[in-house]
């Protein structure tokens, strides 16, 4: 029972027989196929609106060079201090971006608060050449300690980066998930409160290896086309990419795959409560980050489950994740063991 990432799960069916299908025949090479044409019409269908849609491979790329088309080599990203981007992307930003400078700010739960966030930015003093610029807040959805941002409050956030004329970018690796638990249409969390591009994860919820950067400014595509150029992330077989992202979009698997990680997520939740666990934050969508009592922890891995301490967050909080495939069935094998011993 493997709860120590969504990265971990293997291609769901729908995706593998859509690359088995487009693994016959030649085709244009660089996106000039048919499969990546239709890739702007399946999501502007997806978010009610048009869109320029620009695959890769990797979450970092899509993150990293999102952001070198919204911010100057010379400009600031505000972000939160536990963000992906922050946390986990390396020196990845400021190598894509030319020299971008995160700008990290603290908030509960490892969301960014708009009250909060507009006193940050009113605080700043600007000294010319000598200080950096805030150009691009950034935010994520679903967060990276598993909670989710409301319509309001993205609309909030998009509201302070209007006003301050900053570009606002969502990192989306597990946007499926926060979609299936607020229930909304993918508009109202996005360009409709003010998003400017967002990451488009598909990697952690069934797909091979694809995320896609959709632009809500279309304008955005020569500058986000070249820089993914420029850093190597142009596939040659481009339809590959295309070709996973359709059947993700397709018929909603995108939303049926986290409806089913968030259930199983749901599921371990009561059950670690059950076992006198305490949550150290609402789990909204596929994550969980619970305090487990040194023993329950203990029985847990003695029955076969594995799932990883996060000290940052205190001694005894462990980080658990669910995916699209988590047998809930195993959920509940995992609680009979627990409780017999």
């Amino acid at each position: 029972m493997n709860f120590a990432s969504d990265n971990v799960s293997p291609l769901c069916p729908e995706i593998l027989a859509a690359l088995e299908h487009e693994a016959h025949g030649n085709a244009p090479a660089y996106g000039s196929d048919d499969t990546s044409r239709q890739l702007d019409a399946a999501f502007a269908e997806l978010f009610d609106r048009e869109v320029a849609v620009v695959p890769v491979a990797t979450g970092t790329a899509a993150n990293c060079i999102s952001l070198s088309a919204l911010v100057s080599p010379f400009g600031g990203i505000v972000c939160h201090h536990e963000a992906h981007i922050n946390e986990d992307e390396s020196t990845g930003v400021a190598f894509f971006t030319g020299g971008a400078k995160l700008m990290p700010v603290d908030g509960p739960a490892a969301k960014l608060e708009a009250d909060n966030l507009d006193a940050f930015l009113a605080s700043r003093v600007d000294r010319g050449v000598h200080s950096v610029a805030p150009e691009c807040v950034a935010i994520t959805q679903a967060t990276e300690l598993g909670t989710v941002y409301s319509p309001d409050e993205v609309a909030a956030i998009g509201a302070i980066c209007k006003k301050r004329d900053l570009r606002l970018f969502m990192d989306g690796a597990r946007f499926a998930n926060a979609v299936a638990h607020l229930g909304c249409h993918p508009a109202d969390i996005t360009w409709k409160a003010g998003v400017d591009a967002i990451s488009f994860g598909a990697t952690k919820n069934g797909a091979q290896a694809v995320d896609a950067i959709v632009l809500f400014d279309t304008s955005l595509r020569g500058k986000v086309e070249q820089a993914r150029k420029r850093s190597g992330h142009l596939y040659s077989k481009h339809r590959y990419l295309a070709s996973q992202l359709l059947a993700y979009v397709k018929d909603d698997l995108w939303l049926r795959n986290a409806r089913h990680a968030n259930g199983a997520a749901k599921t371990l939740c009561d059950m670690l409560v059950s076992h006198g666990a305490t949550l150290a934050h609402a789990a909204d969508g596929n994550e969980i980050f619970a305090n487990i009592p040194a023993e329950l922890a203990q029985k847990m891995r003695d029955a076969g489950a594995l799932f990883y301490p996060w000290p940052s967050l205190g001694a005894d909080i462990y980080r658990f994740v669910t995916a699209w495939n988590t047998d809930i069935a195993q959920i509940s094998e995992l609680n009979d063991r627990i409780a017999r011993n």
